[in-house]
């Protein structure tokens, strides 16, 4: 039989939570509104995998905000030399403390 290469293939590890964190998050994730040219990092919620979760690479990247689609937002990401463009739920991200500071 050949190998089958899923979407969450490898990521045992990547996509586990702490045993005190499991289950359902907080509902401050999602009453977070991020405004265009905000800096977040792609932090994958592997228990909210309906909406948006993007693939596995981009877990830990930095990206920008460039905009909106629908209840999603349009985050680009540097991954090498090219820059994609992801659509990713606001349960997988966060806001970067280190370049989102007010001084």
């Amino acid at each position: 039989m050949t190998k089958h290469r899923g979407y969450r293939t490898k990521t045992r590890h990547k996509h586990r939570r702490k045993v005190r964190n499991t289950g359902l998050g907080s509902i401050e994730k999602y009453l977070i509104d991020y405004n265009t040219h905000d800096k977040v990092d792609v932090i994958t919620d592997p228990s909210q995998h309906k909406r948006g979760m993007p693939h596995s690479r981009y877990h830990g990247r930095t990206g920008t905000i460039i905009g909106q689609r629908g209840r999603c937002y349009l985050v680009d990401v540097k991954l090498g030399n090219s820059k994609k463009t992801l659509i990713i739920g606001k349960e997988h991200l966060r806001l970067n403390p280190i370049s989102n500071k007010k001084s």
